[in-house]
């Protein structure tokens, strides 16, 4: 059993869509970040950075203590590794998904956040900024949509790269983008949207939704209200 603590951001997508995918049994313990539940001390102790998703596995591979992992990309690569699957063995093909899932880590999950962030929450509209966000997230779904022309998935084979990459496209629109500029990407937008695996993750998220925004004062406050002093303080 996983111990999944979670919240419906495109990064808790992530986990869910691979587990639905590999039939791994899962727990949710919901981390509301609205709220500040990735302060809790509890939550520190498997999740130091107070982001979610984290996971817990009761049964590491090496039947020992049981075993905390947070960051979504270093989630997806212990839960292939265990089930041996979304992940190719052979060194290029591990390798051709690898490369791909950190391009999502360092690239277009870090730049369409603040794309968001600077468009949609931002408390002062700043064009510059909103531009270059939404440039470079237009130059990111080029690339995808270049890798694409000649495969299906990221990596030739579905694996953790798409899982990694589609919820960051999810919302294609906020970030300024249309898809029909991406003509290869967007067939691959709609073949994940299709898979079950995909369409339940994203049930399971809607339960947990909250309808408090993230304008909202108290929410932004500690969404993008947090420093140095917040780890001293929670740490």
């Amino acid at each position: 059993m996983i111990d999944l603590y979670y919240w419906p951001t495109p990064n808790g997508h992530k986990i869910t869509i691979f587990c639905e995918e590999a039939g791994v049994p899962y727990q949710i313990h919901a981390v509301n970040i609205q709220q500040g539940d990735q302060f809790k001390a509890d939550f520190l102790k498997i999740s130091p950075n107070n982001r979610m998703p984290a996971i817990v596995d009761s049964e590491p591979a090496d039947k020992s203590a049981p075993l905390s992992v947070f960051e979504s990309g270093a989630i997806l690569v212990y839960l292939a590794e265990k089930t041996g699957k979304f992940l190719p063995k052979d060194l290029h093909g591990r390798f051709e998904a690898l490369q791909w899932l950190f391009w999502q880590m360092g690239g277009l999950g870090p730049m369409a956040g603040q794309n968001h962030h600077f468009a949609l929450y931002a408390p002062e509209k700043l064009p510059y900024a909103i531009d270059r966000y939404v440039r470079e997230t237009s130059r990111l779904y080029a690339v995808m949509d270049r890798r694409l022309a000649d495969r299906s998935f990221l990596a030739g084979e579905y694996s953790i790269a798409d899982m990694a990459a589609y919820p960051w496209t999810v919302p294609w629109e906020r970030q300024g983008q249309k898809l029909d500029d991406y003509p290869n990407l967007k067939r691959w937008w709609h073949a994940m949207h299709e898979r079950p695996a995909v369409k339940k993750a994203y049930e399971i998220g809607m339960s947990y939704r909250s309808n408090r925004q993230n304008t909202d004062p108290s929410v932004a406050k500690i969404l993008f209200g947090q420093s140095a002093d917040t780890v001293r303080r929670t740490g």
